[in-house]
């Protein structure tokens, strides 16, 4: 195995890396940047502007709710929505938490579809929680308390009628009109009128041989244009107005790979694509790809979808991501999953090649010249880092923030079991170095299952296969 930590030789743009902005002006049709999204805000950038915990000694409580718990979403008046799925029924279920003690204080069951439909949602500028169910209805969900009894209440459903009852939503989010844009399992792209209500969709179909393409993560929203990502291809799309129809900006395919990698979901990319950059926060857009036996880091022009650079990531025993990368600034972090264990797969995943393999970890920084015409150039590498969540940047602290799994018995291993630890740990930006790794719990219970976490002043939440940890300043 390379080093540990690998750090090339590159132009210097300043003495300190100057991430964000975030999308400047912001989205005035969805809740706080870092809090609304998974991940974080339209952009999918992976960022907060808020501090977290950071190296303090901290404590942790985990909250048991027989649900594993990916999405945790913040509201402007101090409350949590955490969309879980039962570990027995696979129901979806909305729960209330309180962002101190993470107590549920009402919970709402939604009609359920398949394993990744209504992962993705996000909280509006009303604090209202939304999400597509099981049978194809966008959903505004809102609370009300009634002398301390909470209770969550379905303000609007709207029936999206254009998709088969065979396919289901898999990311939604807003555009800076208030259209809500979707796409589908089955690669149907849409957005709803928030006048008309009506639906406006489109197929997305590979250009060789007319194939359908599948998507299998969220899609991102800027003042550019709606962007998503297949098994084949990254879209930009856009609203006609005047047709009421769906215009393709650009279409950029990308290497699928031979197959599946252990670790990823899907075969195609595994990541929501990105929108970052210094000045407007989305001057470009990033994926990782599927190729094989490395895969890379692509980054375009937002404006018209040509390419900046191609960066191979990782070794070939690393090499592969389900997540969705960090991106601010001119910088770009990716976390390999290459061979993480996921207890359950997607009904129509194929077969991974090869079947299995040892989660080794790792994550590395990739940074756009200030001369993009130049490409990109790797600032670090971290191969030691075996990251089970989602990584966050704060672009408040500038850690960024994951926790690690590590066996019991051998801490060097890339062996993975049900009694390992797991750790809250953070991470300097500008290194790659570890920064703090404190002990969280021992054991699939405290399984983080690469999902993502919410950081909200100096308070992390953290889903995981069971429930909810919730890690603070001792």
């Amino acid at each position: 195995m390379a080093t540990a930590i690998s750090l090339l030789t590159m132009p210097q743009l300043s003495t300190a890396t100057v991430f964000g902005p975030i999308i400047t002006p912001r989205n005035p049709y969805i809740g706080q940047d870092g809090l609304a999204t998974m991940h974080g805000d339209p952009a999918s950038s992976d960022t907060t502007p808020f501090a977290g915990p950071g190296n303090a000694t901290i404590t942790s409580v985990r909250r048991a709710l027989q649900s594993a718990c990916p999405t945790l979403l913040a509201t402007s008046d101090g409350y949590v929505f955490g969309l879980c799925t039962t570990m027995l029924t696979r129901t979806p279920t909305i729960h209330l938490f309180d962002s101190q003690q993470v107590n549920s204080l009402t919970e709402l069951a939604v009609a359920k579809g398949n394993i990744l439909g209504g992962v993705y949602a996000y909280v509006d500028n009303e604090d209202r929680l939304v999400l597509t169910n099981g049978n194809n209805e966008l959903l505004r969900i809102g609370k009300s308390s009634n002398n301390g009894k909470w209770t969550l209440v379905i303000a609007d459903t709207l029936p999206l009628t254009p998709i088969p009852s065979s396919d289901s939503v898999v990311g939604l989010t807003p555009d800076w009109q208030g259209y809500v844009w979707f796409a589908t399992a089955s690669g149907l792209a849409g957005y709803v009128d928030p006048v008309s209500r009506n639906v406006a969709t489109l197929p997305l179909t590979a250009t060789d041989g007319g194939v359908q393409e599948e998507v299998a993560n969220s899609i991102s929203t800027s003042p550019a244009g709606t962007l998503i990502s297949t098994t084949y291809a990254t879209y930009l799309l856009g609203r006609n107005d005047t047709s009421h129809t769906i215009n393709v900006l650009w279409r950029q395919a990308y290497d699928r790979g031979p197959a599946r990698k252990p670790g990823q979901l899907s075969w195609g990319t595994g990541s929501t694509p990105t929108f970052f950059g210094p000045q407007s926060g989305y001057e470009y857009t990033v994926i990782v790809d599927n190729a094989s036996p490395l895969v890379n880091l692509l980054v375009y022009r937002t404006n018209d979808g040509s390419q900046i650079c191609k960066v191979p990531l990782f070794q070939s025993d690393n090499s592969g991501s389900e997540n969705s990368p960090i991106g601010s600034g001119r910088s770009v972090i990716v976390a390999s999953t290459y061979g993480y264990p996921y207890p359950a797969l997607p009904a129509n995943a194929p077969a991974s090649e090869p079947s299995s393999a040892p989660f080794v970890g790792g994550l590395e920084r990739v940074d756009v010249l200030e001369d993009d015409s130049q490409g990109c150039v790797v600032k670090w590498v971290n191969n030691n880092i075996r990251s089970s969540a989602v990584p966050k940047l704060s672009l408040s602290d500038k850690k960024i923030y994951t926790f690690v799994r590590q066996n019991r018995l051998f801490p060097d291993s890339t062996s993975t079991g049900i009694l390992d630890n797991y750790y809250y740990t953070t991470i300097d930006s500008e290194t790659g170095n570890i920064d703090s790794k404190q002990y969280v719990g021992t054991g699939f219970i405290f399984d983080t299952l690469q999902m993502a976490g919410l950081i909200d002043q100096d308070l992390l939440l953290q889903g995981t296969i069971t429930g909810v940890v919730r890690v603070s300043k001792a």
